[in-house]
């Protein structure tokens, strides 16, 4: 029977250091072991990766992200990506108390992947889109509509895991990568789909669905 723990591969790890630095400050004093004990119970807490429903509709997008939806407005997606047309941009903003497991937002084949080495601005800036540290994918749909999901990280995020690879086939809501700490995860779509969500509003990873997708016409 395979079991699963319900943390992020990168939290068994992080916790794992923190519970041994918990049991040195115990053997020290009694006080400082508890600070340790919670410092470790709060790092499970960050890298907590819950199982997500997944929405069964295939021509919808789900939030890539758990947080508050940001802004809502028509802006294309980056330049190296290369692609044509008008798009409309969802940004979701994770604070340090969400779960920061990435899942991605349709079900589709990566056409290309971009990473950006940058500065670490704080994400709700738009300054952000520009110079923060950031990691694009471009994922093509089964009937060929472009989406484009882009982590960015943030002013206490330092590191974008990304664990999905060009030409890789992807399911909807399945995991992509994580970043540590407070951070942003954008989210470009088809002008034409239609918004299901506000700005303000919180969502799930995985789970909200944040719009609908125009299906193309066949010949």
């Amino acid at each position: 029977m395979d079991v699963r723990l319900p943390f992020d591969k990168d939290g068994c790890k992080f916790a794992g250091v923190f519970a041994v630095v918990a049991i040195f400050l115990g053997n020290i004093s009694t006080n400082m072991g508890w600070l340790g004990f919670l410092l470790t119970v709060g790092c499970l807490l960050f890298f907590r990766d819950p199982e997500r429903v997944h929405p069964s509709k295939s021509s919808v997008v789900a939030s890539p992200a758990d947080g508050i939806i940001l802004k809502i407005i028509e802006e294309k997606p980056l330049e190296e990506l290369e692609l044509s047309g008008q798009w409309k941009k969802i940004s979701i903003f994770m604070s340090i108390f969400n779960v920061h497991v990435n899942r991605s937002p349709v079900a589709g084949i990566i056409e290309k992947m971009f990473y950006i080495p940058g500065r670490f601005f704080n994400v709700t800036l738009d300054k952000a889109n520009e110079y923060n540290e950031r990691c694009a994918t471009y994922v093509r749909t089964e009937d060929g509509t472009q989406v484009v999901f882009v982590q960015i990280a943030g002013l206490l995020a330092r590191r974008i895991r990304c664990d999905v690879t060009e030409g890789q086939r992807l399911e909807l809501g399945e995991r992509v990568g994580i970043i540590r700490f407070g951070s942003r995860v954008d989210v470009y779509i088809p002008n034409n789909s239609e918004i299901t969500v506000e700005e303000g509003q919180i969502v799930n990873a995985g789970e909200t669905i944040i719009a609908e997708l125009k299906k193309k016409a066949t010949k």
